[in-house]
């Protein structure tokens, strides 16, 4: 997905160029750049616990390894006994072994005791060898996850570098208008003031209907308001959209997934007319990109974007055409 979202995709439209852009222009560009970045910052969550999981499972690989050579070097002096016994030409469980036993009831058991300790020979070399293929295995497994860990950070880096090249196409279409202008612009994707309810640094309070773990999901979010957007971020000083989700329903004691990909899964889907407070809320596409939560009375609180810090905003149209599913954890 990343490979797709190249730096063309942050230049203004040919029609406007080389024309001073209007608040309209500007609007349908900032609009783009915030789903645009939305996107990037989803891939790179995904990238992040792609390479965390392969890390991860690549510790275990390597002390899954450490014990397989650990058993191999055990079977190894049995499995030498063996090859010394073959390479003696001495067959241990003919009879010509039993020459010094006394009687025929001895003789059988000496036989039968050598028959045994050659048998437990055999499963020794059999149990080495199926060490050996285990190790082999999992050296094979271990490259593999070494592999996928670097090309998943290879991944969240591009996602980075991109949404920080979207990040300067946005403020330079701003800084070309006017202080009116530029909150025309922004009107559609909202100024995440607070809405009345608390901004700045010092958090806010949430007086809306929500009650039980939804109503201890959004006091969370909304103490949150005014700490900036962190790319990646799960707090406590910063969050991305979907940390500050997670982050507010585990206050709850609800455990969600990290990535806007895997929340969407994550409980009951309903309809943008049944929402209730203490959903989540998801836009931009089938594999939606950007998550916030609804706090009621038609407004959301959620970590937009950077530069932006976590705050509430209108559901207007905006985020109506642009709205995939609502969730209800």
């Amino acid at each position: 997905m990343i490979a797709s979202l190249t730096a063309g995709a942050f230049l203004l439209p040919h029609g406007v160029a080389h024309a001073d852009p209007t608040a309209d222009d500007v609007r349908e560009e900032i609009e783009q750049l915030q789903e645009e970045f939305s996107s990037l910052n989803a891939d790179f969550n995904d990238a992040q616990e792609t390479h965390d999981a392969a890390e991860e499972r690549l510790e275990e690989i390597r002390d899954d390894m450490e014990a397989a050579e650990e058993q191999i070097e055990e079977l190894a002096s049995g499995v030498r006994e063996l090859a010394n016994l073959t390479y003696s030409g001495v067959d241990y469980t003919s009879p010509t072994q039993l020459i010094g036993a006394e009687g025929p009831e001895s003789a059988m058991n000496h036989q039968a005791d050598l028959t045994y300790l050659a048998s437990q020979n055999d499963e020794s070399l059999e149990r080495y060898t199926e060490e050996l293929e285990h190790l082999e295995a999992l050296e094979s497994e271990a490259s593999e996850t070494e592999e996928r860990a670097a090309s998943a950070l290879e991944e969240a880096e591009e996602a980075t570098e991109s949404a920080e090249e979207a990040i300067e196409e946005q403020e330079a279409l701003l800084e070309e208008l006017t202080e009116e202008e530029r909150a025309e612009a922004t009107e559609s994707v909202g100024d995440n003031s607070g809405g009345g309810n608390g901004g700045g640094g010092g958090g806010g309070s949430y007086d809306g209907s929500a009650s039980g773990n939804a109503r201890t999901a959004l006091d969370f979010a909304y103490a949150q308001i005014g700490k900036p957007y962190v790319w990646g971020g799960t707090g406590p000083d910063g969050f991305d959209c979907s940390g500050l989700t997670q982050a507010a329903w585990n206050a709850a004691g609800v455990s969600l997934p990290r990535t806007t990909y895997d929340q969407v899964n994550a409980g009951t889907q309903v309809s943008w007319e049944n929402k209730q407070p203490g959903d989540l809320l998801f836009f931009y596409g089938a594999e939606p990109s950007h998550v916030g939560l609804y706090a009621g009375d038609g407004e959301m609180v959620h970590a937009s974007t950077s530069g932006t810090p976590v705050g509430t905003v209108t559901l207007n149209d905006y985020y109506r055409d642009s709205f995939t599913a609502a969730v209800r954890p």
